[in-house]
């Protein structure tokens, strides 16, 4: 008998291990060798193109990166628009979810219509935006601006002007990821068992009540989830200001995405490149284990 569960428990493990290798092989592939390759790099002053034999520099890279203001600059980017998107798409979402958790006529085609901008292309998104910051008066937000404030708005040039263009690509993020979050949160609230909900009502609670002691405490891993998951997104902008800014202007939208992209491939720095999406991954991974952390600690005060 013993040796037939152990026939058993080997033939699942040897399914199991079937079942995981493509995934394992893609992680392989596609994301650890890269990384390792990126790492031993890192140490180089490898540059495509150069007659230099390639040398090892050790920790010169690193030091190199974090001397220079464009990076510093970037990485204040890249916290700042975290800063601002994490909370006001998390909100936004849970507000849309709150309004589409209703069992009514149509309301599928209102949450597929909030969902549709997360499945267009971002570099199709980046073009339509760009569309609709064109400067001057016949620009659609210029236009829709001016009619909103009863014609005091004056045109301005959102995506060259530095103190517009970061809130500008902002903005586009949070419209076109609000709909991820929203699902998320609608699914966690569906999964709310309704007796909760009765018991409350039945004591007297009103909405707010019901909301603030049920809704919110039985949200709150999806919450989490949704706060890490759209952080690390945040930090991986990217292509809405490689299309739209460049960077620019001056470094005012630049992110630390688009340096690596910017050192490794337009200026052939390699070494270079490797060395800042090495520390950019090691500051989101830092990221992500505080606010792991921190969510740890108030259930063990609770």
């Amino acid at each position: 008998m013993t040796d037939q569960k152990t026939q058993t428990l080997n033939d699942d493990t040897r399914i199991a291990i079937c079942m995981m290798a493509p995934a394992l092989t893609g992680l392989f592939l596609f994301v650890a060798l890269p990384f390792a390759l990126a790492l031993v790099l890192s140490f180089t002053n490898l540059r495509l193109g150069s007659p230099l034999p390639t040398q090892f520099l050790g920790f010169e890279q690193y030091r190199r990166i974090w001397l220079d203001p464009s990076f510093r600059h970037a990485l204040l980017n890249n916290g700042l628009f975290a800063l601002v998107v994490v909370p006001t798409q998390t909100i936004l979402a849970l507000g849309l979810a709150l309004l589409l958790n209703r069992p009514l006529k149509g309301m599928a085609v209102f949450r597929t219509l909030f969902f549709m901008p997360v499945v267009f292309p971002m570099a199709l998104v980046s073009v339509i935006w760009t569309i609709i910051y064109a400067p001057g008066a016949d620009g659609m937000m210029n236009s829709f601006l001016k009619f909103m404030t009863f014609g005091l708005w004056q045109p301005r040039d959102f995506l060259h002007d530095p103190n517009l263009a970061l809130p500008a690509v902002m903005l586009l993020s949070i419209w076109q990821g609000v709909g991820f979050q929203m699902v998320i949160i609608l699914a966690g609230l569906q999964s709310i068992p309704a007796l909760l909900y009765e018991a409350a009502a039945i004591d007297g609670s009103n909405q707010w009540s019901q909301f603030r002691y049920i809704t919110l405490p039985q949200l709150r891993n999806t919450l989490v989830f949704v706060g890490l998951v759209t952080t690390i997104l945040s930090f991986r902008l990217f292509d809405s200001v490689r299309i739209m800014t460049r960077g620019g202007p001056g470094d005012a939208t630049t992110t630390v995405m688009n340096e690596a992209i910017k050192a490794a491939f337009d200026q052939q720095k390699m070494a270079k490149g490797s060395a800042i999406t090495v520390t950019f991954f090691l500051i989101v991974l830092i990221i992500t284990l505080l606010q792991r952390v921190l969510v740890r600690e108030e259930r063990t005060i609770e």
